[in-house]
Parts: C-alpha cells; sequence; structure tokens
C-alpha cells in the first residue's frame, strides 16, 4: 500500500511519517505540501529529516488519488476545509489530523474557530474518528479527534455511557505539554514563560470543547455542554485530563471500578489503573491511554485521571489507530511501540 501525507513540517507530522516508516502495510509513503510551487526534498522543508532520502512534491488532490490508498492530512487548521471536496466526492480514503472536519455544521466551526468552514453536506459525510469507539471500517473520510477531547472523552465514556454520573456535574480541568500548541511562535510558549510556570489559557474558548459535547451528547442526549478548562504545563508531550462529577445516587465505588473494567479491558491502548492514579510519564513514547479513579465517598464527588501522549494517541497514533481500522488490518500494526522512560 502506498500512502500520501500532507504537511510533514508540524509536530504532528513528523510523528506521524516515523509511524508511517515503520508500518508493516505500507510499502510507500508520498510526501506533499500545499505551499510548494515544484518539487523539493523533505530535508528542506522539514531540517529534522537531514539524514532522510525523500522528496516533497507539490500538492495536487489528482496525482494523489492517482499514486496513493490513503492520504494522511497533518495540516492546521483552515487548510483541509478548503481540499476535502475532490476526497469526498471521489470517495477516496482520508484521514485528517485537523479540526476542520470534526464538527457538524458550519456555525458551530465558524464560532469555536474563527475560520471559514466547508460546506455542512461536506461536514456531515466526515466520520469523527474515536477509535475505541466509532467504528471507521466502512468510512472514507475520518476526521481524528484533537488530543483533549480524546483524553477527555475516554476519561469520561464510562460514566456517561452508564449514566453514573450528573451530566450537569462534570468539570474537566485539563493541562497539556507545550508541544500541543504547535510549531509557531508565541509569547505563551516562549521558554522563560512556560519553565518553572503554569497557564491557564483559553478559558472556556478552547476549539475542542465543541467536539467533546457533540460526541458525549451521543452517548446521553442530556449533555448539551460541558465545564472544560485548559493549563499549559512546562513539559514537552503529553497531556492529563482531570474530571470531577457527582454520582448519581445509590452508586457505589465498585460500580464505578466495573464500568471502566466493562469498558476497557479488552482495548489494547486503554488502560484502567483503578485507584492507582496514572502520570503523564507513563504513557509518553505510547499509544496508550491510562485512566485512574479516586472516589470520595463524603462528597459523593469521583475523581478520573486520564492521561495521553498528545503527539500519539491525541494525534499521530489514533491516526494511524484509524488507518487500520478503516482496511481491517490489526489494531495495534505499527503501533507496539515502547515507553520513554526518562
Amino acid at each position: 500500500m502506498q500512502a500520501a501525507l500532507v504537511g510533514v513540517t508540524g509536530y504532528a507530522g513528523m510523528v506521524l511519517y516515523q509511524l508511517l516508516k515503520d508500518h508493516p502495510n505500507i510499502k510507500k509513503i508520498n510526501i506533499y505540501d500545499h505551499k510548494l510551487t515544484e518539487p523539493t526534498t523533505l530535508e528542506s522543508v522539514a531540517p529534522v529529516f537531514k539524514y532522510e532520502d525523500a522528496e516533497v512534491d507539490p500538492y495536487d488532490p489528482t496525482q494523489i488519488m492517482a499514486d496513493n490508498d490513503v492520504v494522511f492530512f497533518a495540516t492546521s487548521a483552515g487548510v483541509t476545509s478548503k481540499l476535502s471536496r475532490p476526497y469526498l466526492e471521489n470517495h477516496f480514503p482520508v484521514i485528517d489530523l485537523s479540526g476542520d472536519m470534526r464538527l457538524n455544521t458550519e456555525s458551530s466551526y465558524e464560532k469555536w474557530y474563527h475560520k471559514p468552514a466547508a460546506p455542512e453536506k461536506y461536514l456531515r459525510q466526515a466520520q469523527y474518528g474515536l477509535a475505541e469507539f466509532e467504528s471507521v471500517k466502512d468510512q472514507t473520510y475520518v476526521a481524528n479527534p484533537g488530543c483533549y477531547a480524546t483524553a477527555t472523552l475516554l476519561g469520561l465514556a464510562p460514566l456517561i455511557q452508564n449514566q453514573l454520573v450528573d451530566v450537569k456535574s462534570v468539570i474537566v480541568d485539563a493541562k497539556s505539554g507545550t508541544s500541543g500548541a504547535g510549531k509557531k511562535l508565541s509569547a505563551t510558549t516562549h521558554f522563560t514563560e512556560t519553565n518553572d510556570n503554569l497557564q491557564v489559557y483559553k478559558p472556556n474558548q478552547h476549539q475542542h470543547i465543541p467536539e467533546i459535547v457533540q460526541e458525549l451528547h451521543k452517548w446521553d442526549k442530556a449533555v448539551s455542554s460541558i465545564q472544560f478548562m485548559t493549563t499549559l504545563i512546562p513539559v514537552t508531550r503529553g497531556i492529563m485530563s482531570t474530571i470531577y462529577a457527582h454520582v448519581n445516587d445509590g452508586v457505589t465505588e465498585a460500580q464505578l471500578s466495573q464500568a471502566y473494567h466493562n469498558t476497557y479491558d479488552q482495548k489494547p491502548f486503554v488502560h484502567f489503573t483503578e485507584t492507582d492514579l496514572p502520570t503523564i510519564k507513563q504513557v509518553v513514547g505510547t499509544n496508550n491511554c491510562d485512566i485512574g479513579l479516586a472516589y470520595n465517598p463524603d462528597t459523593k464527588v469521583v475523581m478520573i485521571d486520564s492521561v495521553i501522549d498528545n503527539m500519539l494517541k491525541g494525534a499521530a497514533g489514533q491516526a494511524v489507530q484509524n488507518f487500520n481500522q478503516m482496511f481491517d488490518y490489526e489494531q495495534t500494526a505499527g503501533l507496539k511501540l515502547k515507553q520513554m522512560l526518562v
């Protein structure tokens, strides 16, 4: 199989390229850049790959569909909203790591992303690809979930799907390393600002909020909003989504724990650690989501600790999971990764 990759210069694109290179079912990767007008070397657009003997071609959807079996987009917001049409119209397989096709309506996208949306008929053709819960086997356009959304939804799923908590009481305190902000320079991600510091950002405005609510609403129609806050922390990779909710009357800690076991014990990339609360470091370098639980019987509040590597499970790794589903490959193909111990 030949795979196209559009957008190799960002952090997620770099990690995705490395994963695709090692995937047992991909024989060749063809790289494209929508900013190019003529072919160039991979090293010239992504110096980190200076030892790679690879070429990057100008973006051309006709060439991409003729020479490849699937295309991955690791582009920034606002790109695939303009480029998705030919693939959707030709039913060509796409896995889109950007947020452009995750939401179902133009108005929602424009409200949260502050950019023009793709036409609604195309938005509704894209399948949201939360790999543990949304099958993409018969789909052709997969909207890969956001990193915060992945950690939060996996943490919440057993509670919401089994109606164990009051959905109006849910509060999410999510923290991310600096790679989640991408490579673009900004004052808030400058070393002097992030080192030895914590920064709350985009209060009640983060663009992953609507996709979280959209997915939760599928599981429980009573969900219409969520209290969600984001904090930038001084690490390079990793997300910790800390979730609080009031349990419903009569719900016990044993029921909470059993719901997580029932949901995830057969999922190769999600590990329920019970009351042994996970840390970011134990998932960095893997496609895993580790989830722990703490219940306070006095307040009737459950706290869920959900951690992922934002570059892998929150982006490139989940994209490969969706690719494996789409083409009926082994779930773990290309994703048998080793934890970074230090």
